[in-house]
């Protein structure tokens, strides 16, 4: 999609800097004006969240509406719920696994044939695999995941990173090593099994 943003839009940086904004967060245009689903966002406040003046904004909607295959996408657009920022409240793990574009099926696979085996519940999914973007996998989790499935992601071909995003209250405990929490309860069994 980027792609297509940067050529359509390639002699109009502030433009296209208002068609990335509304394509991320979801914002369709209709009829002259722009929508989170079916209400409408006022224009002199999306100027102001993505720094433009108005007048960019309504060249952009202009510019969309005129130009076919942009208007195709961009009236479709809808945002995605997602869990991923609710689910540490919600007593969920979030594990954000980046992954090598070139690994990225096979290794994405890999981990989901993972959380099958071991019976980890998975209460959402949310991948982004775009080219001008690290290839992301969210997997959101009832629970804790394991520490045996934990080294076995790492060990994945492909796999470059893991973020988890964890419940836990007391999040200053330990700067963890392998994962880019501040409080991770797999620290300690991982440094264990490490020693063995």
């Amino acid at each position: 999609m980027m792609l297509i943003l940067e050529e359509y839009f390639k002699n109009y940086p502030a433009r296209r800097k208002v068609a990335e904004f509304l394509f991320e967060n979801g914002l369709s245009v209709k009829n002259g004006k722009i929508y989170l689903q079916n209400v409408e966002i006022p224009i002199s406040e999306l100027a102001r969240v993505i720094g433009v003046n108005r007048k960019i904004i309504y060249h952009t909607i202009d510019y969309i509406e005129k130009t076919y295959p942009l208007k195709l996408i961009f009236e479709r657009l809808n945002p995605l719920p997602s869990l991923i920022d609710v689910a540490p409240l919600m007593g969920w793990e979030v594990l954000e696994i980046e992954l090598e574009k070139n690994a990225y099926l096979k290794a994405s696979s890999e981990v989901f044939r993972l959380l099958h085996e071991n019976n980890i519940a998975v209460m959402e999914t949310f991948s982004r695999n775009l080219r001008e973007e690290p290839a992301k996998l969210y997997i959101v989790i009832d629970g804790t995941l394991p520490v045996e499935v934990f080294v076995k992601i790492k060990d994945i071909p492909g796999f470059r990173k893991l973020i988890i995003h964890t419940p836990e209250r007391d999040k200053e405990k330990f700067v963890c090593n392998y994962c880019e929490v501040k409080y991770c309860p797999k620290r300690v069994l991982l440094e264990r099994m490490a020693i063995q």
